[in-house]
């Protein structure tokens, strides 16, 4: 049997951001965060950070617990906001239909830059989602013709044969649906970028929509 690996002494271990960041200047940032998240996500595919497209999404359960897991970001824009998909009865889609509110949180470790997201949730109309689904891949598609995520699975053999049912269908019916995949729209109350810095003087830079528009705040780190 191979020795316990010592925790402790592993994280004591790790060095964090242990190389050269980019500078961030607040002052010289959009009005809106939009385009500063596209250009900070384009430095990031640039800088080569592995699978930039995928952040941590928030939600609440019905007791009022928090859940989280990673999802895909399927696009953003001004009018509908930051977009993610997923089966309506899944998790995620029961806790966001009770509760519509949510937070994305993106970290790009190679840059040091962490992006907060957080707002009301809004499902986007079926033709959205059927158009979303098709426009990925055969896989995305089987995946989601499977079904039953977040369901207690017998056996994984079961999972095996409704997969393999999937990707036939996938490949003879490309336009095929799936009822219950579902596009959700998160409309940002706020979106932070934070900057760390080697020396800990990190930048934190908030917008807080507001009756006006988008306001501009520094906080401490």
């Amino acid at each position: 049997m191979e020795p316990e690996p010592d925790l402790d002494a592993l994280l004591r271990s790790l060095r964090v951001w242990d190389t050269e960041l980019p500078d961030f200047d607040p002052r010289n940032t959009p009005a809106a965060p939009l385009p500063l998240f596209t250009q900070w996500f384009a430095a990031a595919v640039a800088a080569g950070q592995p699978e930039p497209h995928t952040p941590s999404l928030a939600t609440t359960d019905a007791e009022g617990h928090p859940d989280i897991r990673t999802v895909m970001l399927h696009g953003a824009d001004e009018t509908h906001g930051w977009h993610f998909a997923s089966h309506a009865g899944s998790a995620k889609g029961r806790q966001l239909a009770a509760h519509p509110y949510a937070a994305l949180g993106f970290y790009w470790p190679s840059q040091g830059r962490q992006i907060r997201v957080r707002g009301p949730v809004r499902t986007a109309p079926p033709e959205t989602a059927h158009a979303d689904l098709h426009a990925r891949s055969t896989g995305a598609l089987a995946s989601a013709l499977v079904g039953h995520q977040s369901e207690q699975l017998g056996s994984y053999e079961e999972l095996e044969r409704a997969s393999d049912a999937a990707w036939e269908r996938a490949q003879h019916e490309p336009d095929a649906a799936a009822p219950s995949w579902t596009v959700y729209e998160l409309t940002p109350d706020e979106v932070e970028f934070f900057q760390g810095d080697t020396r800990r003087r990190h930048v934190r830079l908030r917008y807080r929509r507001t009756t006006e528009g988008w306001v501009k705040e520094l906080l401490w780190p």
